[in-house]
């Protein structure tokens, strides 16, 4: 038997109501990631995407786009369309810090692309290899006088990266001369900690908390002003006498300028109920993320913010832009 006309209509209207308002078509999301499989941010993009393609109802499939610090990632979202098909998740160094450090990086961020959305803070941490006998950072300093003269090499996932300029900043401060290694990634320089061919590496605290937890190395301190609490027993840098670093480094997710302020909005509500998952939320503190969600408006505060702070800090290191 067949429904009244008024019947069909509100039946219909509800269904639509219930369904998320994207309406361009069933074509996969593309989630850009400047990094290789198997590191801090590929980790959390997979997470994401998987819970965003549920609440979408619609595909979300994690693009890996690595080499130079997201450079990459960042270049081709800027040539992408901007009819919603293709995002970009990335942390502070490639929004904040590149255009800073490279002459020609090929996009700008504040005029190529638009905030959808961010979704945690986190720290830059300390770590050595299993194979120093450090357990502490003193412990560490200590090593490095005796054992390489005052000089040690400390691994860093991209150049001109945070960690390069927060390895000669702490070199400075404890009176040691630290040289930085870069990688193509956090992945590699892990690889090569875990083999014990480097013997400290400085990256976020989500790059090295597995192998922190199973003991392979040891974060000897972090930055900011609090303990994380995915490892309450290290200390800050702040407690051991390095100021300056109240400002947190960011995640966040772009889209190419241009892209319909609709999807821009709709996208970002879907990230704030991921975000709000608690298995998402707690997946996300595990990794050593301080969640939590932030409008476009918000996001684009904290980037703008952060590289400010960092702008001082860059011209005070007397670096020139490569």
């Amino acid at each position: 038997m067949s429904l009244p006309r008024r019947h069909w209509l509100i039946g219909s209207a509800a269904i639509a109501a219930s369904l998320p308002a994207l309406s361009w078509g069933a074509s996969p999301i593309r989630l850009l990631v400047g990094f290789p499989p198997g590191g801090g941010s590929d980790a959390i993009a997979r997470l994401l995407a998987e819970k965003l393609k549920d609440e979408l109802h619609m595909p979300v499939v994690v693009e890996n786009r690595p080499g130079a610090g997201g450079q990459i990632a960042a270049q081709a979202l800027k040539a992408a369309p901007a009819d919603g098909h293709t995002l970009f998740l990335s942390h502070d160094h490639t929004i904040s810090i590149l255009p800073q450090v490279v002459k020609n990086p090929g996009y700008d961020p504040v005029h190529d692309f638009v905030s959808v959305g961010g979704f945690a803070t986190f720290v830059n941490a300390f770590a050595v290899s299993g194979g120093t006998p450090a357990r502490s950072f003193t412990d560490y300093v200590a090593w490095v006088k005796a054992q390489g003269k005052g000089k040690g090499a400390v691994g860093i996932p991209a150049p001109a990266s945070t960690p390069e300029f927060l390895v000669k900043l702490v070199g400075e401060k404890y009176q040691i001369d630290l040289v930085s290694a870069p990688y193509r990634g956090s992945a590699p320089m892990m690889a090569d900690m875990l083999g014990n061919q480097i013997a400290a590496g400085v990256g976020s605290v989500q790059d090295f908390i597995e192998n922190h937890k199973a003991g392979k190395v040891h974060v000897v301190a972090v930055l900011g002003t609090r303990r994380q609490a995915a490892m309450p027993d290290v200390p800050t840098f702040d407690e051991l006498g390095l100021k300056g670093f109240e400002d947190l480094p960011y995640y966040g997710i772009y889209a190419p300028a241009g892209t319909p302020q609709k999807f821009v909005v709709d996208f970002s509500n879907a990230l704030a109920k991921v975000v709000a998952q608690p298995d998402v939320h707690s997946q996300l503190t595990t990794m050593g993320l301080t969640v939590g969600y932030m409008t476009p408006q918000q996001l684009t505060n904290r980037q703008n913010a952060y590289t400010q702070a960092w702008s001082r800090i860059i011209k005070n290191s007397g670096f020139v832009a490569q």
